[in-house]
């Protein structure tokens, strides 16, 4: 793999090159900007005005890392994302694929593409009082994440766009199975969603990262999840939020 080009594609994503500003994070003041903070965008504390992602280089960097790894270890599989914003890390995911020269495997990206869904506390009680669909600022159409792969020259055949609730969209989608799944869904209900259509494709010795550990909804769903099926593997910390693990090579 070309190191030097992964390395300046998370500089670009990031955009820590020029440091663009971060949006307020209130649904009453779209618009309104504060100054780039580099510690804030090393560790994805912000909402960029201008960069792809909201991940944070080191996010960004476990990304690129872990696709390596199931390159590298011959992990079979396509690579996906539920819960794109501007795609970041899914052109990322393509970038790394471009740079070891692969073209047998694709990145799903997957995404209402117009913002979270309201909460449904009567099934997912843990969503009670969620405002997160009032940030208009997560919703993001699918015909500027298709700009944006192509501003990289990575919007290809290898790239396919899932659009809908991921309860909607995912237990039917012909894919499978998949090296490295990324969810970033925020909600109980959208984690929930996620692991149960896709875990059971991911394959022994596949990557499970997890965005939002820090947002308790988010941190429930996962931990459910893994006491309802067993699973032991070691929950790693990337940073203040994300965490990922290992699929066994057996069992879970």
């Amino acid at each position: 793999m070309n190191r030097l080009y992964t390395d300046l594609l998370i500089k670009i994503i990031a955009n820590t090159i020029y440091g663009s500003g971060s949006q307020v994070i209130d649904p009453s003041k779209m618009g309104e900007s504060t100054p780039f903070n580099r510690e804030d965008r090393l560790v994805g504390r912000d909402w960029p005005t201008v960069a792809h992602s909201m991940a944070g280089v080191r996010r960004l960097t476990n990304v690129r890392d872990l696709v390596q790894r199931a390159i590298d270890e011959n992990v079979p599989g396509d690579f996906i994302e539920t819960g794109v914003w501007r795609g970041g890390c899914c052109i990322l995911m393509r970038g790394v694929l471009a740079a070891n020269g692969i073209k047998d495997r694709k990145v799903y990206v997957a995404d209402s593409f117009d913002g979270l869904p309201p909460p449904d506390p009567e099934n997912f009680p843990a969503d009670q009082g969620d405002r997160l669909h009032e940030y208009r600022q997560l919703a993001i159409d699918q015909a500027q994440v298709e700009s944006n792969f192509a501003a990289y020259d990575l919007l290809d055949d290898q790239v396919v766009f899932v659009k809908g609730l991921f309860g909607d969209t995912l237990p039917g989608l012909k894919a499978g199975p998949f090296a490295l799944i990324r969810l970033d869904g925020d909600m109980y209900e959208s984690t929930t969603d996620s692991l149960e259509a896709l875990y059971p494709r991911l394959s022994p010795g596949g990557f499970t990262i997890i965005d939002d550990l820090a947002l308790p909804p988010c941190r429930q769903a996962v931990e459910d999840y893994r006491a309802r099926n067993g699973i032991k593997a070691e929950l790693h910390e990337i940073d203040w939020t994300g965490g990922w693990w290992q699929k066994p090579m057996a069992d879970n």
